[in-house]
């Protein structure tokens, strides 16, 4: 399995967000670091080295819809807190060092929808390897391509945040 929810294999690099969406936005995994890239632009708009990442975490939605500005006014009419939906429902976020600060990056929704499951594991899989302080390693594409082959079929259960922590300590670098 080459996809869970917005992360994808693009050629030989783990991308997050769609990188062919006119206008859009997505963040490209490198062995330096994340690259925050917009669609048709040489240039990176952002780089943040995986030295400088404490923490890290993703957004997702299951469909595109929800994160828009729609999808703002839907979580806001209902007052609920269980929605993540909004313009920032598709990001990622990272408590950074040397300067101290939070940082987030927006990227675009594939066309397709992602499932429940793999939005959950997704999020869950980021919360582990930010825990097990192992953020460099979402740039080495082999080591994540094998992290994703076994995380991807897992259920949509409680059970499978353990799993993912085992997983990640167990795949070799």
């Amino acid at each position: 399995m080459n996809r869970l929810g917005p992360l994808g294999l693009v050629g030989d690099r783990w991308v997050i967000g769609d990188p062919e969406r006119e206008g859009g936005m997505c963040l490209v995994l490198t062995a330096e670091g994340m690259e925050h890239r917009a669609n048709g632009t040489a240039e990176p708009l952002d780089v943040v080295p995986w030295s400088r990442v404490m923490e890290l975490g993703i957004r997702t939605t299951t469909r595109a819809w929800m994160a828009t500005r729609g999808g703002t006014a839907l979580t806001w009419a209902t007052q609920s807190n269980h929605l993540d939906m909004g313009r920032d429902a598709c990001s990622v976020h990272a408590l950074v060092r040397h300067p101290y600060d939070d940082w987030y990056a927006r990227y675009s929704h594939h066309e397709q929808r992602y499932t429940s499951a793999h939005t959950y594991l997704l999020i869950e899989l980021f919360q582990a390897v930010s825990q097990a302080k192992l953020t460099p390693r979402l740039g080495d594409a082999e080591w994540l391509g094998a992290v994703v082959e076994q995380v991807a079929s897992l259920p949509y259960r409680r059970s499978s945040v353990k799993r993912i922590r085992e997983i990640i300590s167990a795949v070799p670098v």
